[in-house]
């Protein structure tokens, strides 16, 4: 067996999951040891691999960036992408009503399927309005946006007073230099531009979170999409196509 501040990572021959990146694209990888977690037995290997990330976002999202109330309305925008779907399911595990926003008809289909009450198609229609028919006018708690900087303006606007906008993306840019005075004038709002090293800070919060995810999976009350697997030569394509927004869920690249 192999120990790290007293807790098991893993023996010879046990499957293990990483949620770090550098170095990954390649056949073998080294990982600090401190940072593996057995997959469960009941989980496969590509499993893991989809979810782990993507899935520990979401969580922490969902559980602490904001904690999500039974009632509570939210907004996710890429229902579609890999993070949005799996925080729509966490967010409906909560008992919150789920609003989400994505491009096209079929995004819009694998949303609902997630749990969606809600899905805009923000080609088609102002998000912003739709949030306010769809709230009384009353604004959001909070807004989960990994857009950036083609969303972050009128998601803020989706807000009630004291809001907070959970900024944890940028697949449009970077969004531009901001006068935090705004936040005044728009209703004391917060923003919070959050990364996942700052929520699995100790290993026993890395376990906390991935026996969740792992839990959820293996049992089958998780649901975690591949929408498209790639050998690893073409990697460049797997960028082209994420840049270009043609996938849903996660991409896995393969040896």
């Amino acid at each position: 067996m192999r120990w790290v501040r007293g807790a098991v990572v893993s023996k010879e021959g046990d499957r293990v999951a990483w949620n770090g990146t550098r170095g990954t694209y390649a056949e073998f990888a080294c990982a600090p040891a401190a940072e593996l977690l057995k997959i469960p037995d009941a989980m496969s290997c590509e499993q893991a691999a989809a979810v782990l990330l993507q899935g520990l976002t979401a969580h922490y999202l969902a559980y602490d960036t904001h904690s999500i109330q039974i009632g509570e309305t939210v907004l996710i925008h890429a229902g579609a992408g890999g993070v949005g779907l799996l925080l729509t399911q966490m967010a409906k595990r909560l008992g919150a009503r789920v609003l989400t926003t994505v491009s096209t008809a079929d995004k819009a289909e694998l949303s609902r399927g997630a749990g969606a009450d809600k899905v805009i198609l923000y080609t088609l229609e102002s998000f912003v309005e739709e949030v306010k028919r769809q709230t009384n006018g009353e604004g959001l708690p909070v807004v989960y946006d990994s857009v950036g900087k083609t969303t972050f303006e009128d998601s803020l606007k989706c807000l009630r007073p004291r809001g907070l906008l959970a900024l944890y993306g940028a697949s449009s840019g970077a969004v531009p230099a901001f006068d935090l005075i705004r936040l005044s004038t728009l209703g004391s709002l917060y923003v919070t531009r959050p990364t996942l090293k700052d929520y699995v800070q100790t290993r026993s919060e890395l376990e906390r979170r991935s026996a969740d995810v792992f839990g959820w999976v293996a049992s089958g009350q998780l649901h975690v999409r591949i929408g498209a697997s790639y050998p690893l030569r073409e990697a460049a394509q797997a960028h082209r196509d994420l840049a270009g927004r043609r996938t849903t869920g996660k991409v896995l690249l393969t040896p």
